[in-house]
């Protein structure tokens, strides 16, 4: 009898032991999903917050103003871009660390009519953001530059404009020429221990090992943020805008020609709107695309009857 009873209670040990694994299981289990889903909506929360500042009519970006966002704790802002459609899309994504790891969400802020240029991913609590209008040869869009304090770009003998500039900005970490230890050396004439070499004439830089061709300084400043797979996206977004803007104004000067203002562009415009649409690299920036969007441009600028 007694060896019958002691059994008896350890049965009822055990069983109470398993129910409390279970509960406790299940308990642990609802709080991490909890955790999970209030984390999800935080890194969707902080994306769409960026992405309301990403404006540039609301924020003043076109005032020549560095504009900053500041979030409570580390966060990573990845830059993410696709070409299909007629505009293609600007995707942006947020991770920020919990308890030493870093979130995961499948939830992503997107927009048509945003062309940010950045790395890969930027990492922080403090980033900033500037932006210039990039015209070829009327404007198509503002182009939209994201940092991250964490990142320190130092600028070496820039053109004087770009110098300007760069002091106007006030931007903590735009550096000209008194360069900090581990900042990203930015060089226009060469130089030793250069992270990017500029050929401002040439209109080129080379990045890590890359290659990347611009046209304005607004696309010199993309490709110096930018990891090459961004900038040339973007870029191929910018072109796939410029080109149904050429068709736009194609169909203007057809409009007022016929009442009795020709503009003499048709032909100029059919052309680059041509070469806008087979845009995929930014290789396909060379002398004779530029040359002619430069062309258009003078020939605007002299005709009574303006299309821009």
């Amino acid at each position: 009898m007694k060896q019958k009873r002691g059994l008896q209670i350890s049965f009822a040990w055990l069983f109470a032991i398993i129910v409390g694994a279970i509960i406790l299981f299940l308990a642990i289990y609802t709080s991490i999903q909890i955790i999970e889903t209030e984390e999800t909506a935080l890194d969707a929360q902080t994306a769409k917050e960026i992405s309301i500042l990403l404006n540039p009519l609301e924020t003043g970006f076109e005032t020549g103003t560095s504009n900053s966002v500041i979030v409570p704790t580390e966060t990573r802002i990845y830059n993410r871009c696709s070409n299909e459609g007629f505009f293609g899309r600007q995707i942006i994504k947020v991770s920020q660390q919990n308890f030493g790891e870093w979130t995961e969400t499948d939830i992503d802020i997107g927009f048509e009519n945003k062309y940010i240029f950045s790395g890969n991913f930027e990492e922080g609590k403090k980033f900033f953001l500037f932006s210039k209008p990039f015209e070829f040869p009327f404007k198509v869009a503002d182009l939209i530059y994201l940092t991250s304090s964490e990142k320190k770009y130092c600028f070496i003998e820039p053109p004087e404009s770009i110098s300007d500039e760069i002091s106007n900005l006030n931007q903590e970490n735009l550096i000209l020429e008194n360069c900090l230890i581990n900042s990203i050396r930015v060089c226009f004439n060469s130089g030793n221990n250069c992270d990017v070499e500029v050929s401002y004439n040439g209109k080129y830089l080379d990045k890590n090992n890359e290659r990347m061709y611009f046209y304005s300084d607004s696309l010199m400043y993309a490709a110096v943020f930018s990891d090459k797979e961004v900038y040339e996206c973007q870029l191929e977004r910018i072109m796939q805008k410029a080109e149904q803007l050429s068709k736009l104004y194609v169909d203007k000067s057809n409009l007022i020609a016929g009442e009795g203002c020709s503009t003499n562009l048709i032909q100029d415009l059919n052309e680059i709107s041509s070469l806008e649409g087979s845009f995929s690299d930014s290789v396909d920036l060379d002398g004779y695309m530029i040359n002619l969007a430069e062309n258009i441009e003078s020939k605007n600028k002299v005709i009574n009857c303006r299309l821009w």
